[in-house]
């Protein structure tokens, strides 16, 4: 079993930084692809982000919505079993709940139901 848990949103200005933290437990986490999807009010739940299994050839490769793509950065460190979105340069269009989830299989994906466990989700609002 793998829990997964999220930290860091709150309330910001447009154009403005907030840096969530997923953390993970349960299991050898270095081998999964870890992704963020959001899902703003009224709407489905959309890719965000993925980073891909890390292996000691590869710090491993990362994936972007096309909405975040050169404002949002996913990172990973697997000495702390826990992976990050760095959000920069935040637009009210950004405020949605932001999901954590793990992908055991390790191969990259931005389908929702390929993903194996969520986290609980942790609310971002982008003021105007």
């Amino acid at each position: 079993q793998v829990q997964l848990v999220e930290s860091g949103g709150g309330l910001v200005q447009a154009g403005g930084s907030l840096r969530l933290s997923c953390a993970a437990s349960g299991r050898t986490f270095s081998r999964y692809a870890m992704g963020w999807f959001r899902q703003a009010p009224g709407k489905g739940r959309e890719f965000t982000a993925v980073i891909i299994n890390w292996n000691r050839f590869s710090a491993g490769s990362t994936y972007y919505g096309d909405s975040v793509k050169g404002r949002f950065t996913i990172s990973r460190d697997n000495a702390k079993n826990t992976v990050y979105l760095q959000m920069d340069s935040l637009k009210p269009e950004d405020t949605a709940v932001y999901y954590c989830a793990i992908r055991l299989s390790g191969i990259m994906s931005k389908v929702i139901s390929e993903y194996d466990y969520w986290g609980q989700g942790t609310q971002v609002t982008v003021s105007s």
